[in-house]
């Protein structure tokens, strides 16, 4: 049987992943829609931004009702782990990424909504 904080760091993870996978479905749905529709690329940041942001309440959700404990901790753990993996995979991606203060702000909003998540998914029943 797995110990407790096994268990959290698994669900830490597949938190994570459910976040990606959000992100990567919603993504596509965009990407279909700017590809086939008269919507302008100039919104893509804007719609980058949100993605991000309801990934990280996303995964803050899933790990809140998964724990069903200290939602805020937990919540703001996993955003900060997924803007990690976010802010990796732009420095990767991205050829002329920089860190900068708009990055820093962008990544401190996924950590709050990560946050705010796991208070919801705590009260969720």
């Amino acid at each position: 049987m797995k110990t407790e904080s096994e268990n959290r760091i698994a669900t830490y993870v597949k938190s994570i992943m459910v976040a990606c996978i959000f992100s990567l479905f919603v993504f596509v749905i965009i990407a279909l829609l700017i590809t086939y529709t008269d919507i302008s690329e100039s919104i893509i940041p804007i719609l980058a931004s949100i993605v991000m942001i309801l990934s990280a309440f996303t995964s803050g959700m899933y790990a809140g009702v998964k724990i069903k404990r200290k939602g805020l901790f937990n919540g703001l753990l996993v955003g900060v782990f997924y803007m990690i993996v976010i802010t990796c995979m732009s420095f990767l991606l991205i050829k002329d990424f920089k860190f900068e203060m708009y990055a820093f702000y962008k990544m401190m909003i996924g950590i709050v909504a990560g946050g705010i998540g796991g208070m919801i998914g705590v009260n969720l029943k």
